[in-house]
């Protein structure tokens, strides 16, 4: 992680001002820099000088980030609050947040274009793969079935738990998945390697997704750095919700086996991410 905070705090266009100070506010505000770490430790994993692939993993917190101003505008999640601070919007309004999101992204693949040691085919395979868990088959798509299904709530019509992980294997899990698949990718992983580790970002994901919505009732906002019970007062759909808060902890559960179990094949130190979804599980914000 610190490897990651020093390499966001060092980029060039952080020190200019007018629209870079709106997206410098979000991107150096606090965060678990997960999907970053992620792509670190899966090439680590596989023997790969993780180091080296910086620039793409750093790539993805930019995405990440653009991802949740655009999360909490008025239009989408209408949340005034962020990593304990100001939303983006609420700091410097609406249209400077929707350019700060949308120029995040766009430097992304600045960064994803910038060399890397791998084949040119390679990379534009990595590039295309996190262009897909950004996009309408992956995260986009899953924010606008996320508000569908909240249209439905409040109209008094069920969700299924097979449409809800369809949700969130989208908006959530897509770009966690892709996180670990470019570490496995630009890392020279095999086939069987990526398979691997790419089950393991599945159940990483959705795990991640269900602690998600457990934090929302049982921390506080301070805890949270956002407000608490949102998703409560917004109808949203939730696996609390849906399943019960203790059926929905024996789910997480569930996940976070399924998970450490995908690294059971793999040869390389493995600790690391079987710690990490630990951490997801117990973290608390």
């Amino acid at each position: 992680m610190n490897d990651v905070e020093a390499y966001l705090a060092k980029l060039p266009w952080l020190a200019e001002e007018d629209m870079c100070t709106c997206m410098r506010y979000s991107l150096m505000g606090g965060g678990k820099r997960i999907r970053p770490v992620l792509a670190l430790a899966a090439a680590e994993t596989l023997g790969a000088q993780p180091l080296a692939i910086l620039p793409a993993a750093a790539a993805l917190e930019l995405i990440h980030t653009y991802s949740l101003i655009h999360d909490d505008l008025p239009a989408m999640d209408d949340d005034d609050y962020r990593r304990g601070r100001l939303a983006n919007h609420k700091m410097f309004g609406e249209g400077k947040a929707i350019l700060a999101g949308a120029g995040l992204l766009t430097y992304a693949f600045e960064l994803l274009s910038e060399p890397l040691p791998v084949s040119a085919d390679q990379q534009l395979r990595v590039i295309r793969e996190v262009a897909a868990a950004a996009g309408y088959v992956g995260m986009i798509g899953g924010q606008a079935d996320d508000l569908t299904a909240e249209i439905k709530l409040n109209e008094g019509r069920d969700l299924s738990l097979a449409e809800l992980e369809q949700i969130h294997r989208r908006k959530t899990g897509a770009l966690l998945l892709a996180s670990v698949r470019l570490g496995a990718m630009l890392g020279g992983g095999t086939d069987e390697q990526i398979s691997a580790l790419s089950a393991y970002a599945r159940h990483l994901g959705l795990a991640f997704q269900i602690k998600d919505d457990i934090l929302d009732l049982e921390e506080d906002s301070e805890t949270l750095g956002k407000p608490a019970g949102s998703d409560l007062r917004r109808g949203k759909a939730t696996y609390p919700a849906l399943l019960g808060l203790p059926e929905a902890k024996m789910y997480l559960r569930e996940q976070i086996r399924q998970a450490q179990a995908a690294l059971s094949g793999l040869q390389g130190p493995v600790a690391f991410l079987a710690d990490l979804a630990d951490y997801i599980e117990q973290r608390h914000y």
